[in-house]
């Protein structure tokens, strides 16, 4: 068992680039391809796809462009795809790829991985008085799509039964990497602390080239972004891996890196909470083991909670966003008045046909910094910037009415107003509705050869027991006389969203700087800094093993995904407006 696999990650979401896959197969000398395609609400974009076509439902690029330009060559080397492009409709994707796998006159055996959709139970679960994870909310009256996060075990028992692809719906999005390694290596169900690893693999490549220099901090010492190479790991037997990339490929690869992309949306790193295991990454160690390779040990596991989560989505309403750019002296305020009069007009028109009011309005001056910076913009006084206003509201014909109102401010209002373009268009607010549900309720199923096989999935776990503390790195406060330099010359950092969350990983660029991070990085300090978004809790979580401090900003990203109204809804420049914090140091302290 002393032998490497080699998984090539070539997918961090639906649109993700066509060049990962043929490099990886090209020049990765993987074993494995993995696919990760389904953000939160890309299910509901396929439901609306199925609803028009019932052949429908899935990650169509998946097949029509990426399998077709390397089927051939993945099948003579042996390589096993794993993917969870088929979104609410995996069947039907299968259908697809088999097709044109006929049509190239190539074999294939490919497994569907089923039992993800759970609306047949939503009327049970109202009737338990099932309750949203985040805001505590009731079920919608009406759910778009209702899935559960299935794990690897279906991945791993297709593959065992002999199939060379396997196409899933949801699954959370390490488990296509999981379910590969306990295939290959033979891991128990029990084996906490190697399924850890497995995820935390997983959870490494599950974003593409974000872990081979992708939004990295230090993003002029990422070179030849054209040809970044996409992400092989090679795993152990002990769960230990090394993070690299093809070779001649653009990008980076070192430590900062993957501990940037570690801390990646994962909330507290002792309890990553996964349907096979529940994660502890505080003891996560990485060392650079030679250019562009970052080995990776030290993951701990524990048995999982008994529940699965469920992502739901909803219709609520319809919104709109129209954009402007106004040039000249003043334009920030030229732009904030122009918004204000276009929601104050129709908001008039709306009266007099007897409408309801927006649902929710946002106006947003791109470029003056005031709708990320807030109080600590240093730009307001530019001469050029964009001006965004989006709205929500219950009908679709107040929105159209609203899209035509912002072309006449090029006449009407401010001097220098252009780039209107085209009217934009009323869109459906689709929101997610997180929740959980027994895994005891839920039966994955493996397609293959027209045989099904029920997949054995361990139920009645206790629940996930609390974490005790993480050894902190004791403080160092300050002394009034250091002067101060932006955190982004102490440390690295990367933002993302966890619903209506904002997480945020703040990595010491030496070990010891980090006592001078945890003395002035409290959660009360950076609530502070980021009080114009975060409009609850601030938590922050010790990762010693990366020198590291990882920060759960609940309440701040205006709803998040579809509900939000921002620019920014995922919360991915929340990093960098961190990062323009100042922070004292010693004097000498380079």
């Amino acid at each position: 068992m002393d032998r490497t696999v080699r998984i090539g990650g070539a997918s961090g979401f639906w649109g993700d680039s066509s060049v990962g896959a043929p490099q990886l197969v090209a020049g990765g000398d993987v074993d494995y391809l993995v696919f990760d395609y389904l953000a939160e609400l890309t299910m509901s974009i396929l439901a609306a796809a199925r609803g028009k076509d019932p052949s429908l439902g899935y990650a169509t690029d998946f097949v029509q462009v990426t399998m077709k330009s390397i089927l051939g060559e993945v099948a003579r080397r042996g390589i096993r795809v794993i993917s969870n492009a088929g979104g609410v409709n995996p069947q039907a994707c299968a259908r697809a790829l088999q097709a044109l796998a006929a049509e190239q006159g190539v074999p294939l055996k490919v497994a569907v991985v089923t039992g993800d959709d759970v609306q047949v139970l939503v009327p049970r679960l109202r009737e338990q008085g099932v309750r949203e994870l985040q805001s505590g909310a009731t079920l919608p009256e009406r759910l778009l799509t209702a899935n559960a996060y299935l794990g690897a075990l279906p991945i791993r028992d297709a593959l065992a039964a002999g199939a060379q692809v396997v196409i899933t719906g949801r699954c959370v999005d390490s488990a296509v990497t999981l379910g590969a390694l306990m295939h290959a290596f033979g891991w128990r169900e029990d084996d906490w602390d190697r399924l850890a690893s497995g995820s935390l693999a997983g959870h490494v490549i599950e974003c593409g080239c974000q872990a081979t220099g992708g939004l990295h901090t230090d993003w002029e010492q990422v070179p030849d972004w054209p040809h970044i190479g996409y992400p092989v790991i090679e795993c152990h037997a002990d769960g230990s891996f090394v993070v690299t990339k093809p070779n001649g490929t653009g990008g980076l690869v070192n430590t900062a890196v993957v501990a940037e992309q570690m801390l990646y949306e994962i909330g507290d790193p002792r309890r990553y909470l996964l349907p096979d295991v529940t994660c502890d990454f505080t003891g996560v160690r990485l060392e650079q083991a030679g250019e562009q390779r970052v080995r990776v040990s030290g993951a701990r596991g524990l048995p999982p909670g008994p529940d699965y989560k469920v992502s739901a989505t909803f219709m609520d309403g319809w919104r709109c966003t129209g954009q402007l750019t106004i040039v000249g002296f003043d334009a920030a305020r030229k732009a904030q008045r122009t918004g204000e009069a276009i929601l104050a007009r129709t908001r008039e028109l709306f009266a007099q046909r007897r409408w309801l009011p927006y649902t929710r309005t946002r106006i947003e001056v791109l470029g003056s910094e005031l709708a990320n910076y807030g109080p600590h913009a240093r730009t307001q006084d530019v001469r050029e910037a964009v001006l965004q206003v989006a709205v929500m509201h219950p009908q679709k014909e107040a929105l159209e009415l609203f899209a035509r109102e912002i072309a006449p401010a090029g006449t009407s209002w401010s001097p220098g107003t252009t780039g209107a373009g085209g009217r934009p268009s009323p869109a459906p607010t689709i929101r997610q509705f997180a929740f959980l549900v027994d895994k005891g309720l839920v039966q994955p199923q493996v397609h293959l050869d027209g045989e099904v096989l029920e997949v054995r999935v361990p139920t009645g776990q206790a629940p996930v027991p609390p974490p005790g503390a993480t050894p902190a790195v004791d403080p160092v406060l300050p002394h009034p006389d250091w002067p101060q330099v932006p955190l982004v010359q102490l440390a690295w950092a990367r933002s993302g969203d966890k619903g209506n969350h904002s997480n945020i990983g703040v990595i010491a660029r030496r070990p010891e700087w980090l006592p001078w991070l945890r003395g002035q990085l409290t959660p009360e300090q950076v609530k502070e800094w980021l009080a114009h978004l975060v409009q609850d809790e601030v938590w922050r979580y010790d990762v010693p093993g990366i020198h590291a401090l990882n920060f759960l900003c609940t309440e701040a990203l205006d709803g998040g995904g579809m509900a939000s109204l921002r620019n920014d809804p995922l919360g991915k420049g929340m990093a960098q407006i961190l990062l323009a914090m100042p922070v004292a140091v010693p004097p000498g302290w380079r």
